[in-house]
């Protein structure tokens, strides 16, 4: 399975699905594109250095460009991103830190293959900066969800989760990278088994179907 990765900041998540791959525990999975928005991302570096094509599509480029309240805009972003990955043949996408909301026409794309993870214990705390919404709620446990897309914010069919005790002295900060050492643990792992036929995702359930052995 052809893998693009989408990342909008310094890729940790996308180094993860980078190691994994080195290591042979990704397969029958494959990244062989990464794409950011952002020119400067660390994302584009982390690609070039494992020899996968880095590609930016500047969302600053297209009408509307905050990404919601103008559907033409968006459009045309989405439109340039498949164009963009179309020469890489790709079978499914990781989201990996991809600042934009994606709609009906990158989805329409890859229909039940883009997954995305998220820094909590979804459906709580959806959308930005969700470590320090946990914090400011009060929560003793955090985590992280990996998840397919659908058309809302954070909303989709949930694959795994991990949970990571909040304690006392937590900032934002250093929640946040405990959470990040699990999402690089489960993300490479969902990736492996999208691709091997191992998920099976009927409504909001989605289910783990080990494959057997030929």
């Amino acid at each position: 399975m052809r893998v693009a990765v989408l990342a909008s900041g310094r890729g940790s998540n996308l180094q993860a699905l980078l190691d994994a791959q080195e290591a042979g525990r990704l397969a029958p999975a494959e990244v062989v594109a990464v794409v950011s928005n952002n020119p400067g991302a660390g994302a584009l570096a982390r690609a070039e250095r494992a020899g996968v094509p880095a590609l930016c599509v500047d969302h600053r480029g297209h009408r509307d460009h905050r990404g919601h309240g103008g559907r033409d805009g968006r459009d045309e972003f989405e439109r340039a991103l498949l164009a963009a990955l179309a020469p890489h043949a790709i079978d499914a996408v990781a989201l990996a830190g991809f600042m934009r909301i994606l709609g009906a026409t990158f989805l329409g794309a890859f229909p039940g293959r883009v997954v995305n993870t998220h820094p909590s214990l979804l459906p709580a705390f959806p959308g930005l900066s969700a470590p320090a919404q946990a914090l400011a709620h009060g929560v003793r446990v955090s985590g992280c969800t990996v998840h397919f897309v659908d058309a809302g914010v954070d909303t989709g069919p949930i694959i795994a989760q991990a949970a990571v005790p909040v304690e006392d002295d937590d900032d934002a900060a250093s929640l946040h990278l405990r959470i990040q050492a699990e999402e690089h643990r489960l993300l490479p792992e969902v990736m492996r088994m999208l691709a091997a036929g191992e998920l099976l995702c009927e409504g909001r359930r989605v289910y783990h179907r080990p494959s057997l052995p030929r």
